[in-house]
Formats: C-alpha cells, sequence, structure tokens
C-alpha cells in the first residue's frame, strides 16, 4: 500500500467551518500547526513552516520545548489543544497537522489531532506510521505520508487539502 492515500481518504468538508463555527481557514487557506516546528532557521521544520507562510498560510508552532516563545512571528504551544484553544479565541480551527516527529511519535499527534477536529495529518518525508494513518483515516480525517508539504505546494499538488 502506498503511504500516501488521498484517494482513500474521505475528502475535506465541503465548508469551513465546522459545527462549532470556528473557520479552519484563514485569508481562504488552511491554518496549518506545525508539530515539531524549531526555532533554528537551519532547521526543515522551521524552513517548511517559513515557506508555507510565505505563501500565505496562518501556521501555528507546537512543540513543547519551545511553548510560549515566539516563531515565526507566532506563540509556540505545547500542544495541539493548546494550539486549538487559542485559535478558537479568534474564531479559527487547525485544518492540517503537519508532523516533524519521529514515525513512533505519531500516535499521540493522532489523537490529538482527532481530538481538535482537524482534517488532516500530514507527515513529512520518510514519517510512516500506518497503524497511526488508519487511526486517523477511520475518523474522517485525510492522511498524507511520507511527502513534504512545501515541496508538494511548490509543485502545485495540492493533494485535496491545501
Amino acid at each position: 500500500m502506498s503511504p500516501v492515500a488521498p484517494d482513500q481518504a474521505p475528502s475535506p468538508p465541503s465548508s469551513p467551518a465546522s459545527a462549532s463555527g470556528l473557520s479552519s481557514r484563514a485569508n481562504s487557506k488552511p491554518v496549518i500547526a506545525v508539530v515539531g516546528l524549531s526555532n533554528c532557521p537551519v532547521r526543515a521544520s522551521y524552513d517548511v513552516a517559513a515557506y508555507m507562510q510565505a505563501a500565505g498560510y496562518r501556521i501555528v508552532a507546537v512543540n513543547p520545548m519551545y511553548a510560549g516563545q515566539i516563531i515565526l512571528g507566532e506563540r509556540c504551544h505545547a500542544s495541539l489543544h493548546e494550539a486549538s484553544a487559542a485559535l478558537a479565541a479568534e474564531g479559527l480551527r487547525i485544518s492540517i497537522v503537519d508532523c516533524f516527529r519521529k514515525s513512533s511519535d505519531i500516535p499521540p499527534v493522532v489523537e490529538e489531532a482527532i481530538a481538535i477536529h482537524a482534517e488532516c495529518i500530514w507527515m513529512q518525508l520518510d514519517i510512516i506510521n500506518e497503524p497511526a494513518a488508519a487511526r486517523a483515516r477511520a475518523a474522517g480525517l485525510q492522511v498524507i505520508m511520507d511527502k513534504c508539504i512545501k515541496i508538494e505546494h511548490r509543485l502545485g499538488n495540492t493533494l485535496g487539502v491545501l
């Protein structure tokens, strides 16, 4: 089975507003939580997040090591739950959870993504966790594995989520 299976995942909701009335889009683009975002500009997570932010996406930093710090002009949160609550105060919610974590660290991230009603779990290059992907799909999330969101965006591949 291919690690990327957008054709097997459910389509994203047709409306960007959730049942709670919060929007998963800022400036008509999905809100992206970057789990494992580093404050170091030479790290891939920083580079990718900076690129997506420059392309007009709202980036939400999630990394307990940097919680409370400002990265790319955004306050970093310790967890997806915390980030979700902060965005809710702005009338927004997280659409894409972009993971810069080891494959073995993905299951709890998926559980948080499900709990906050994210629409997509995106695992960066070399990150593959089939059981976590199956759990996310079963909960209605679109799953993308082993693909870089920056590369796909540059190529014009939206994969149904960008």
